[in-house]
């Protein structure tokens, strides 16, 4: 059950890497200059509330020293390379382990 939510949450973060890349591709060719839009500017561009809140709450809640040195540098990374790396993370996690009873035996 729990290696099915990781799959779907992998294959999520893929889809979502895959549209964020595009998009950056798409702006690459246009301006004819390699275009990396980080992550933080993609989620304001989105839903800026929410970017708001989550910087209260990690300033509030957990530390305030937490969200400059830490959340901003994730944040300034590229979109796609963040869900990418998410995606590869969430697989990881939800891949079946592999069988060890029957790698030595003969088939």
């Amino acid at each position: 059950m729990f290696r099915f939510v990781f799959r779907l949450l992998a294959t999520f973060a893929l889809a979502i890497a895959v549209v964020m890349a595009v998009l950056d591709a798409t702006r690459s060719i246009a301006a004819d200059a390699a275009v990396l839009t980080p992550l933080s500017e993609s989620w304001r561009a989105v839903s800026p509330e929410t970017f708001n809140a989550a910087e209260a709450a990690v300033s509030e809640v957990v530390a305030p020293y937490l969200w400059d040195p830490v959340v901003l540098t994730l944040l300034s990374a590229p979109g796609f390379a963040v869900f990418l790396v998410l995606a590869f993370l969430f697989y990881l996690v939800g891949r079946r382990p592999e069988r060890r009873a029957g790698r030595f035996a003969s088939i």
